[in-house]
């Protein structure tokens, strides 16, 4: 056979083909313009290739264009979420609604408030305020399908519709099963409103909604901390609500509380100066309410004051859900709160009974009334001080009128008393000094009056200062804050119920309530009837409450609003004043004197109720000497 031999010719042929071959592929390569233009044709026909995907549930079948590119993830979410499938095709994206005052951020997921900007205020350190933000706020409704699915409308995605209604503006967020089948929640935003129209309803969703199971509202909100004093702040802040016919209640300050009512028309997670408030116009047929504090340290810098829920049952009418609601997302303030014919301006604590009435219909109309001309809060304090105290002096001056009187009686009770001595004269040494008295025409209770008469306006103040938003941020003198304490000097420690810092506007207050005090007790030395024995010695007890009245003050009013322990500190000053200008220049106890020297010798026409008292006393005197003879 013949031998085969290497062909050196061949080898050269073929190493220049390959040469070719590599350089005809080199210099044809697609540039870079040319393979991004390939890319987005085969993107562009898989998008056309799905857009007809049917989705399939039960006997109904609705052709829904969706932009998925993914098939297996089309699949999944049919198996999780059965009609609701087109929710998971969704992107999660965000859309505007503001005005002047609010502006809300709606998300697609959930198709709830994710951010809620009050746009006139500032938090304590000028930062923008936030009722809602970074996700301490959530609004579900939690619902069973009629094949067994139990969804979340938190965890699902809407379809946002934005238009305009004239100057309001209006977002339709539905959750669709298909163009006519949906859970919608309308959203319409009115310029210079903080009141937000909201309806939550549903259209053609009876076939899929299981009616049969609960489907609860859960409303869920963690307080941000927006002033100075966290643990002041926590001290005001508390979930009020309406239920039935205008019955107001709220839960506890105190750490934890909840309870479970019927018939709610609102609910409100109310804040020092700031509210979120829903409002429907459906009363929940139930709700379950619960708050808890989160921190009241003011030693640790803490994001939020107190843990809010509501979880409320909704119902069905038709098969369907409807229900007009609104939302109120901004600040306590009463003249804007008592615009809305819903009662939530009793979210502004201004009192109960006497106290509310005093400040509802005397003391906000005079504040307003000097804020329309003054610019300087503290001074409209101090004019609003002025005002009370000048309505108030008459009380005064009845009070300083008694404590003369008695004192000019003060050497005849006391001649009685040690004509009278021991336990078994005691009846016969009250009956002779209350006759004395009424001979003289003074009575000790005209002088204990005229103080009782001042403890509502004490308490009216109390509560109106701290709860006067109009005060939030405003400077005077040292004074950064009238709605929070006024820090002069920072401790290097921290202090249980007094705090890191000293506030002075409470050591002025203390300081002039112990002068009044201690005149006051001159005062009611003059009133009081010789210690009888037995009888507790009320000179003691009026020297202990002189000491005590200002320790209080300087401790607890110290994280209190400056505004008022201004207007304590005012106040005690003027009523001093009015008290030496009286004692000095307008009672004369010698015409005082003869006054009760005239009136000792007129005839007296004893009352019914001194007649029945006089009688009893009798009574009690005569079944006292029985006694004594049986012994």
């Amino acid at each position: 056979m013949e031998e085969k031999k290497f062909d050196f010719n061949s080898l050269i042929g073929f190493v220049l083909l390959g040469a070719i071959m590599i350089w005809w592929m080199y210099t044809n390569q697609p540039t870079p313009e040319e393979l991004a233009a390939e890319k987005k044709a085969k993107t562009e026909q898989v998008q056309k290739e799905n857009e007809a995907i049917t989705i399939q549930n039960g006997e109904n079948t609705t052709e829904i264009a969706i932009q998925a590119t993914d098939s297996l993830s089309i699949a999944k979410a049919q198996a999780q979420l059965g009609a609701f499938a087109y929710s998971a095709t969704l992107a999660d994206a965000e859309t505007v609604l503001e005005n002047d005052v609010l502006k809300l951020t709606i998300s697609n997921k959930g198709g709830q408030i994710k951010e809620a900007l009050l746009k006139k205020h500032v938090t304590y350190d000028s930062l923008p305020l936030y009722m809602i933000k970074d996700n301490n706020a959530s609004f579900n409704i939690h619902f069973n399908t009629s094949d067994n699915r139990t969804l979340n409308t938190q965890d699902l995605f809407f379809e946002p519709s934005f238009s305009k209604d004239g100057e309001n503006q209006v977002l339709s967020m539905k959750l669709k099963v298909s163009s006519s089948q949906y859970l919608e929640y309308r959203y319409v935003i009115k310029p210079g409103e903080y009141m937000v129209d909201f309806n939550l309803r549903s259209q053609g969703l009876n076939q899929y909604i299981n009616g049969n199971q609960p489907i609860t509202l859960d409303w869920n909100l963690d307080a941000y901390s927006h002033e100075k004093s966290i643990r002041y702040e926590n001290q005001q802040t508390e979930t009020y609500f309406e239920k039935g016919d205008e019955d107001i209640d709220y839960l506890s300050v105190g750490k934890e509380d909840d309870t479970e009512e019927s018939d709610v028309n609102w609910v409100a997670y109310k804040q020092h100066f700031f509210s979120t408030i829903l409002i429907t116009d459906e009363a929940f047929k139930t709700a379950k309410l619960t708050s808890s504090t989160l921190s009241i340290d003011e030693e640790v810098d803490t994001t939020f004051t107190k843990a809010f829920t509501l979880k409320a049952p909704l119902a069905l009418e038709g098969g369907e859900l409807n229900y007009n609601m609104n939302w109120y997302i901004g600040p306590n303030d009463y003249e804007i709160l008592k615009q809305y014919d819903r009662n939530i301006k009793a979210v502004v604590n201004l009192g109960w009974g006497i106290f509310g009435f005093l400040n509802r219909y005397l003391f906000i109309p005079v504040f307003n009334f000097l804020q329309g001309f003054i610019g300087n809060y503290g001074l409209i304090i101090i004019l609003m001080t002025i005002v009370v105290r000048i309505i108030m002096s008459p009380l005064v001056y009845k009070s300083y009128v008694s404590s003369a009187k008695m004192k000019v009686l003060k050497p005849e009770m006391e001649e009685i008393n040690n004509r009278l001595p021991g336990k078994e004269n005691a009846m016969k040494r009250q009956q002779e000094t209350m006759a004395l008295q009424s001979k003289a025409g003074v009575s000790p209770l005209s002088g204990c009056i005229p103080a009782l008469l001042q403890m509502p306006v004490f308490f009216a103040l109390f509560k109106f200062f701290p709860a006067n938003i109009d005060l939030r941020q405003k400077q005077f003198l040292w004074a950064d804050d009238l709605s929070s304490y006024d820090s002069v000097f920072e401790l290097p420690f921290h202090i249980p119920m007094y705090g890191s810092h000293i506030s002075l506007f409470p050591i002025l207050a203390s300081v002039a309530i112990f002068f009044y005090m201690k005149m006051s007790q001159s005062q009611q030395m003059n009133m009081q009837q010789p210690t009888q024995e037995g009888m507790p010695d009320m000179q003691k007890m009026m020297k202990m409450m002189m000491y005590l009245s200002p320790i209080m003050m300087l401790i607890f009013f110290n994280m209190y609003a400056s505004s008022l322990s201004l207007y304590y500190f005012v106040s005690n000053l003027l009523t001093i004043t009015i008290m030496l200008i009286i004692k000095h220049y307008i009672i004369d106890e010698e015409k005082i004197h003869a006054k009760i020297q005239e009136n000792k010798k007129k005839p007296k026409k004893e009352g019914k109720f001194r007649k029945r008292l006089n009688e009893a006393m009798k009574q009690a005197q005569e079944q006292q000497e029985k006694q004594k003879k049986k012994k």
